[in-house]
């Protein structure tokens, strides 16, 4: 994680830390996504979507609160994932005012694939960690619990 230009006083700070492993697991997220065409944001809405609550599409507003993004940043999601053919909106049956998303058969298809894609990438971003002799799930449930 450290470098010969990271200066000595940085290296031990955790908000440095997370910071600049988040960045560098985004871009290897974000180089192993792009031939499927999507990134790393659109694999959370679709993975978001496809799990739904309750077996019922969500809304935009509950995809919105489930991704923690505000409601014009997931207007701008859904358009694009619109757009690729991954989603689809329909009106809701039981309330006219709300727009429920649908994961199309393309877009569950890719996002298996997708999610593929995403397991390798964490299990190559956290080698070293193993490499080292400590246990790599561990660094998700510690992160975890600090998010409860």
């Amino acid at each position: 994680m450290t470098d010969d230009v990271t200066p000595g006083a940085l290296q031990a700070r955790l908000g440095y830390l997370l910071k600049h492993t988040q960045l560098r697991f985004a871009e290897a997220s974000a180089r192993a996504l792009a031939p499927l065409g999507i990134d790393g944001r659109e694999l959370a809405v679709l993975a978001v979507l496809a799990a739904g609550a309750a077996g019922e599409p969500l809304s935009q507003a509950e995809a919105a609160a489930a991704l923690g993004v505000d409601r014009t940043t997931m207007v701008a999601l859904a358009d694009a994932l619109e757009a690729k053919g991954l989603v689809e909106r329909r009106r809701s049956p039981h309330d006219r005012r709300r727009n429920a998303l649908h994961v199309t058969g393309p877009g569950a298809d890719l996002l298996a694939r997708a999610e593929a894609v995403r397991h390798e990438v964490e299990r190559g971003f956290l080698a070293p960690v193993a490499e080292a002799g400590e246990d790599p799930d561990a660094l998700a449930r510690l992160l975890a619990l600090l998010l409860s």
